[in-house]
């Protein structure tokens, strides 16, 4: 008798911690997520359209911060994340938008934004190429919502800003950082992507 309890005992601790693992699992968290709020935004996208935060509530999304006359890190950055885009097509993931903002709002229409889009090949349907602000504005927000530089030189047409891809989950709040030019772990974005679903 003792051992029928033992063995049931066993069968239900077992059972308590795979359902432990699952529910876990359904928290849609990632392990070392930062977890930074974001202030609600809305911009101009490349269709000339209000776009911004209410548009992307209950949403994944990743953005990065670029602009069309930059001739270092932006073209690379730009064609890593329409890789990450087709990826994600391929994998079947619906829940989830690219944005990447201009750090050049001056120069950076949204006829200029579309166009240096289609240059990578980038589907419009879940991207959004962001712009309709002032150079100060894109400044401060860079910094204060996802700490990271932009700084428009007075003597230079190229702008200087962080090269970093950002994750931002369901809840609207910053969960990941990547490299966006080198060494981007495409793999371990799909995966993170998923797990935030």
């Amino acid at each position: 008798m003792t051992a029928v309890k033992t063995v049931k005992t066993k069968v239900v601790l077992l059972i308590m911690a795979v359902c432990a693992m699952l529910l876990s699992a359904c928290n849609k968290e990632l392990e070392g997520a930062e977890d930074w709020p974001l202030k609600e935004f809305t911009f101009t996208n490349q269709e000339n359209k209000q776009f911004g935060t209410k548009d992307l509530e209950g949403k994944v999304w990743m953005a990065s911060f670029i602009f069309t006359n930059c001739d270092t890190v932006c073209p690379p950055m730009t064609a890593n994340m329409s890789e990450i885009q087709t990826m994600a097509k391929d994998e079947g993931i619906e829940n989830i938008q690219f944005v990447s903002f201009s750090v050049d709002p001056e120069n950076d229409t949204p006829e200029a934004l579309k166009e240096y889009g289609q240059k990578f090949n980038v589907d419009l349907k879940n991207w959004n190429f962001l712009t309709g602000y002032e150079q100060e504005e894109i400044e401060e927000f860079a910094l204060k919502n996802f700490q990271t530089l932009v700084k428009k030189p007075e003597t230079d047409d190229q702008v200087l800003h962080g090269t970093s891809f950002f994750l931002i989950g369901q809840d609207g709040n910053v969960k990941k950082t990547y490299p966006g030019v080198s060494d981007v772990p495409r793999d371990q974005i799909i995966e993170d992507i998923k797990a935030l679903q």
